[in-house]
């Protein structure tokens, strides 16, 4: 049996602002936005070639997710990339306000950059140059 991560549910206070945020800053693609039962509403966003998507809400107790997290209580939610110095001129290109790269160690995997969204939630970005020859699926 696999078990497959395919999303991870991510509070938020406005989700308009939100999902303006993660589609036109991040770059992440808008797969759902609609009313899921009465008066919850869920936008559910793909970052490009992940197989993993977000879904905001400002209702999680509506999903029965209790206690609900606090928005921008989530912290260390990651994206790889194969390039960082690329990814990095296209979100400031975008107008993100993220981290310049720094490498913490010199082996694939050691460079990270950083940003929040506009609730506080964490995101860091971490070069994995592997991803350019293999995608994850053959890597693991």
């Amino acid at each position: 049996m696999e078990y497959t991560l395919e999303v991870v549910t991510l509070p938020v206070s406005d989700v308009d602002r939100a999902k303006e945020f993660y589609r036109d800053k991040v770059g992440f693609h808008v797969d759902f936005d609609g009313e899921v039962m009465p008066g919850v509403r869920v936008v559910q966003l793909t970052p490009p070639g992940s197989g993993c998507s977000v879904a905001i809400s400002d209702n999680l107790e509506g999903l029965n997710v209790r206690p609900a997290p606090a928005p921008g209580s989530y912290q260390g939610l990651q994206l790889c990339v194969a390039d960082i110095e690329q990814a990095h001129a296209e979100l400031t290109g975008r107008g993100l306000d993220v981290s310049a790269p720094v490498v913490y160690a010199e082996q694939d995997g050691g460079t990270f950059m950083h940003f929040k969204d506009p609730d506080g939630n964490g995101w860091g970005i971490q070069e994995y140059r592997v991803r350019a020859e293999k995608p994850l699926r053959s890597v693991i």
